[in-house]
């Protein structure tokens, strides 16, 4: 399989090597790359102030079999979101940071199904293994989180994050494990792939991440995520939080319902951890 590079990065790639009238339409279709796609090759010519013949040599010049490809393919670029082309107004510098935090945390606790909670808190506490599967960015790190929070609380959990591992994972679980798939988008193939593997071998499959999605399709449990993206595209997705308040709800509910293990537990942590590194009783656990 081959990629293409995308349309706009092409041109401004080669935009040095241009002549002059064909730099001119360059930035012709990168000032309004939707009004461009829909234009005919006269009207670009037009607004451009060239002649037709140097809007086919353009589109020659950035690598387009004709002026036909070169607008089919600014009308994909623009599919990814005008938001990644077009330079969006800057948040409200720190605060912005916070508040977006605080608004996709606020967002989500309305949405929290508590049945679906008390379920996965079922299943996990009596799993003889809890796999969890997470790719990319964010959901890469929140698997391994799930895990930390986990495996101290005493359970049995290991995550992971390569796509073929995940599907060989998958195809080794039994009737008594639950296979937990993480994702802010629910439309990573592997994941979604794993997840179904995962189920066709018996396991309980718990996806955390928006409702409606192709993994929450596959699972046997969905807790819901709601994303909430802004145009500023240079900030990280303040969604990832909404995950981790799930899985710290998910930690503390399996917690309170083995207290005795779990107490046991976290103090033989805290006093190996104290002996090492030392500070005050009120240091959190795991540094």
């Amino acid at each position: 399989m081959t990629y293409e590079i995308d349309i706009v990065s092409r041109i401004t790639e080669k935009f040095p090597e241009l002549s002059e009238s064909e730099k001119r339409v360059a930035q012709l279709l990168l000032d309004d790359i939707a009004a461009a796609s829909r234009a005919s090759i006269g009207e670009l010519a037009r607004e451009a102030g060239v002649s037709q013949a140097t809007i086919t040599r353009f589109a020659k010049a950035v690598d387009c079999r004709d002026v036909r490809d070169l607008k089919v393919r600014l009308a994909q670029s623009l599919a990814v979101g005008q938001r990644f082309i077009h330079e969006a107004p800057d948040l409200d510098g720190i605060n912005g940071i916070y508040e977006g935090i605080k608004n996709v945390l606020e967002l989500n606790r309305k949405v929290v199904d508590e049945t679906a909670i008390k379920q996965a808190v079922s299943w996990l506490s009596q799993a003889r293994q809890t796999l969890v599967v997470g790719m990319g960015g964010g959901s890469t790190i929140m698997a391994q989180e799930l895990q930390y929070r986990l495996f101290r609380l005493g359970f049995v959990v290991s995550s992971y994050n390569d796509g073929l591992l995940c599907r060989m994972v998958a195809s080794s679980v039994s009737a008594q494990d639950v296979f937990v798939a993480l994702s802010l988008t629910g439309f990573t193939p592997e994941v979604v792939e794993s997840a179904d593997i995962a189920r066709h071998y018996g396991a309980k499959v718990i996806a955390i991440t928006p409702k409606g999605s192709p993994l929450a399709k596959v699972a046997d449990l969905t807790l819901g995520l709601v994303t909430q993206e802004t145009d500023f595209i240079y900030k990280p997705t303040a969604s990832r939080y909404a995950m981790m308040a799930l899985l710290d709800v998910l930690a503390t509910e399996l917690a309170l319902g083995h207290k005795r293990q779990v107490r046991d537990q976290l103090r033989r942590l805290k006093l190996t951890l104290d002996a090492h590194r030392g500070g005050t009783d009120r240091q959190p656990l795991g540094d």
